[in-house]
């Protein structure tokens, strides 16, 4: 259940680019807890802070289980042409082995990482920068360079128990494979906070991904 959960954390960095955003906010500060649902595994949460660090912003995710843990975080900063990666991080133990990952700005150039990429997707779908069939290249956590598509399906008001929020729907998609897709509602007023996420394959629902508790400081 570990390694699924952190392969949606891995999914997350898919969303990443290095463009700049147009008229899209500026992040805000939150703490917010998912809920993940995949199929063959129990389900568990995964915890996700953006918080100010220093001059720069900081995003962390972990989720945890009986005898296993993953987290990774990533720094980075918001300017004018963009959102830039400053240093990424990410570790996990399962059975007692652990391994660790890290990228500093010579390994990712100007290429977002984990963390920084989905505030990055976020502020350039709310800008509608590009809305159909957009290139998107990011740096897993190896450091190694990836490139898949993705398209900004609409706008619109979700209702959910913690509150109405300004929904951007953005499905993602690796360069002719259809049976594989991602489906993300991204808050509008805050980049980086995920409402709620699908993974489909093979034409069925294999994970759900929901917004259970958001907090601000």
């Amino acid at each position: 259940m570990l390694l699924s959960a952190l392969r949606l954390i891995g999914w997350l960095a898919l969303l990443s680019l290095a463009l700049p955003a147009l008229a899209a906010p500026p992040p805000q500060a939150f703490s917010a807890r998912y809920h993940l649902q995949v199929d063959g595994w129990p389900d568990t949460d995964i915890r996700h802070r953006l918080r100010h660090d220093g001059g720069a912003w900081r995003s962390e995710m972990r989720t945890e289980l009986p005898g296993a843990w993953g987290r990774e975080w990533g720094r980075f900063r918001v300017a004018e042409d963009g959102v830039r990666a400053l240093h990424y991080a990410a570790g996990y133990s399962l059975l007692g082995i652990q391994r660790g990952y890290s990228l500093d700005r010579r390994d990712l150039g100007a290429l977002p990482d984990r963390q920084s990429a989905l505030v990055a997707l976020a502020r350039r779908a709310i800008g509608n920068a590009c809305v159909r069939d957009c290139p998107l290249r990011y740096r897993d956590h190896r450091g190694r360079e990836e490139v898949l598509r993705y398209r900004v399906l609409g706008r619109d008001a979700l209702s959910l128990p913690q509150g109405r929020f300004d929904r951007v729907r953005v499905v993602l998609s690796e360069p002719g494979d259809t049976d594989k897709r991602l489906i993300l509602d991204l808050d509008a007023q805050r980049p980086g906070l995920l409402l709620a996420m699908e993974y489909h394959r093979d034409g069925r629902r294999r994970s759900r991904l929901t917004l259970t508790a958001l907090a601000e400081p």
